[in-house]
């Protein structure tokens, strides 16, 4: 099969849409900036320690009363601070934080699986703590009341106004621990606030958890209309008029519809619209809403047959935009996901466009507009060698990245010539992409497109009006102009077939199994009926109740009297195709600019200069 899957909608009143192809803003906060730059550090030295087999926990490191040793501590940070190009301070600093999350963790685990008592490390305000260099924690049940703690905070450390804060949030007094993610070895921050303050921040902190439930609402209910809307397009066959009812089919790059068996074709369709409307969500910049989409996405494209994944591209570029979400989001917790998410892209891009994207050259012509798709996964690849410590295998792949863009960055004077022309900026775009730059060669290419473009019209056009022609002839007949549609799509189009359905005067439901137990040959259902005389076992009949509407055999069957599509269906089928990109290309149509500003911030991390706000 074609290595290019497009889902294409059919209806004349709108251009024709596909869906992301498949072959074959970054906001980097100073906070998140230094907190990915003592990530990079601990990993890089948790990695020395793996590999001398060093366990800060234990002796010498560690004494039998919990404190550091101090004369082998200062060893190691001596032996490592060249190794990660730190200051014998700085590596000192984080070799204990690294003992001390050990030595805690192993306590509080051990506490905690006996009495399921946690340990919880609070970060006090620097002039309530007694010694600036200790940690400070304190032990509780998880099934209290956050107020509870509150007050043996304040108590014990002299502190009367405070609010608690988890991974960014307040903590609401009236809540258990527990039902605010808070667990063992989890970090508090206690802040101190005025009585004033602190009656301001609950009012604030009220307001903000009532946005976020009418988020999460819209959420879940933009979730539930995408996937209903899709479902409805998945279970419509095409055998009604496109006009008032359209459908969606699966098709290769140049339009051409292709066979999938039907439960493979709807789970497709679904992936492919979460997919699109995470993708549409994305260019607003609504990245958590984004990534629901597109996990969506991901869980219908597994039930997908893995050959059909690996044989197109559209499975790699939705885990590069799944990992790109999580990038904008500053989720570091995701970075194992995002690792396998990135493995997963690149052996499907090989797979699909060839070890040498010989297989892309023998398709489409050229390489140069998939490029964008590798900038990405090396520039993501880059960053998450970062974060492990690994900074060689950083700089390489930000090597490749910045060779990709120095390629793919184009000459504003040839866009503008072509936008001279008559042709929009995404033509441009991939076009001098794709013929690397020559602005003639951009020129053919885009009238070329075009052409092929309006050829597909055209026949899409002539194919409806043949379709009307011959439903208007089966209808003088005396049929129903329903089932004449039916049974010409069961025919595949084939006048004489479609009259042969219909004269032979059986039963919908018994049709329909004939032509589900013999994969849609016309031919071979008939003889199967004839075989039975019309009438099939009961175990190759649909579960579902026996369908009311006039038989396709009667030919003085009446026109239905109420709409099959009910006016939210229709709504929703609208809704959903209004996210489906008009141009098949539309995923490779990237400007590179938030690519360019996240190259200047891993540069100036591996430069080891200051923290930079991006």
């Amino acid at each position: 099969m074609s290595n290019q899957t497009t889902l294409q909608g059919n209806s004349s009143n709108r251009p024709t849409l596909s869906l992301s192809p498949c072959l074959l803003s970054c906001s980097l906060s100073l906070s998140f900036s230094e907190a990915m730059e003592e990530q990079n550090t601990e990993a890089k030295l948790k990695n020395l320690l793996k590999q001398e087999k060093i366990q800060l926990w234990n002796p010498p490191y560690t004494s039998d009363n919990n404190q550091p040793g101090q004369q082998q501590m200062q060893e190691l940070a001596e032996r490592y601070a060249p190794q990660v190009s730190l200051s014998v301070p700085e590596v000192g600093v984080a070799l204990e934080s690294i003992r001390v999350q050990a030595v805690n963790r192993g306590k509080g685990n051990k506490t905690f699986r006996e009495t399921n008592v946690a340990s919880l490390e609070l970060l006090l305000p620097r002039d309530a703590r007694k010694d600036l260099k200790t940690k400070n924690y304190m032990e509780t049940r998880l099934d209290v009341l956050v107020q509870e703690l509150v007050d043996r905070i304040g108590e014990e450390h002299g502190l009367r106004y405070i609010r608690l804060i988890l991974s960014g949030k307040t903590l609401c007094p009236d809540k258990r621990l527990d039902e605010q993610g808070v667990k063992n070895h989890s970090k508090i921050m206690v802040l101190r606030v005025t009585d004033n303050e602190l009656k301001q921040q609950m009012h604030k902190e009220e307001e903000e958890r009532k946005n976020k439930e009418e988020k999460k609402k819209s959420q879940d209910k933009s979730l539930q209309r995408t996937q209903k809307g899709f479902q409805i397009l998945s279970e419509r066959d095409g055998s009604e008029d496109p006009i008032t009812t359209p459908f969606l089919e699966i098709a290769d790059q140049r339009g051409n519809p292709l066979k999938i068996p039907d439960k493979e074709r709807k789970a497709l369709i679904l992936a492919m619209g979460f997919h699109e409307k995470g993708r549409s969500l994305m260019k607003r910049k609504q990245y958590d809403n984004a990534v629901c989409h597109l996990l969506k996405a991901d869980g219908q494209f597994r039930k997908c047959d893995s050959a059909l994944l690996t044989a197109v591209d559209n499975y790699a570029v939705l885990q590069l935009d799944i990992v790109w979400c999580h990038r904008a989001l500053e989720a570091l917790s995701c970075l194992d996901d995002a690792k396998s998410r990135l493995q997963t892209a690149e052996r499907c891009f090989l797979q699909c466009y060839g070890e040498q994207q010989e297989r892309l050259m023998m398709i489409k012509g050229n390489t140069g507009r998939e490029q964008v798709l590798f900038l990405r996964l090396y520039l993501l690849q880059s960053l998450l060698s970062y974060l492990e410590g690994n900074d060689t295998q950083a700089r390489d792949k930000l090597s490749k990245v910045e060779s990709l863009y120095s390629r793919l960055c184009l000459d504003s004077e040839k866009m503008n010539q072509l936008l001279l022309l008559g042709f929009t900026e995404r033509e441009a775009r991939l076009a001098l992409r794709a013929c690397q730059g020559d602005l003639q060669d951009a020129i053919v290419h885009i009238t070329n497109h075009r052409k092929e473009k309006e050829d597909l019209k055209h026949r899409e056009r002539q194919k409806r009006r043949t379709r009307m022609d011959n439903i208007s002839t089966l209808t003088a007949m005396g049929y129903s102009r329903r089932d004449a549609a039916r049974a010409l799509h069961r025919a595949d189009g084939d006048m004489n077939k479609a009259c042969g359905l219909l004269y032979l005067g059986f039963e919908r439901d018994a049709s329909e199994a004939a032509l589900r137990q013999t994969g849609g040959d016309v031919q071979s259902a008939t003889q199967l009926l004839l075989e039975n005389r019309g009438v099939l076992p009961s175990e190759l009949l649909p579960v579902s109740p026996p369908s009311t509407s006039p038989s396709t055999s009667s030919p003085s069957s009446e026109e239905p009297t109420t709409s099959s599509t009910s006016t939210e269906d229709d709504d929703l089928v609208n809704e959903v195709l209004e996210d489906i990109s008009r141009h098949e290309e539309d995923y490779l149509d990237l400007t590179l600019e938030e690519e360019q500003e996240l190259i200047g911030v891993i540069k100036s991390y591996l430069s080891r200069g200051p923290a930079p706000t991006v």
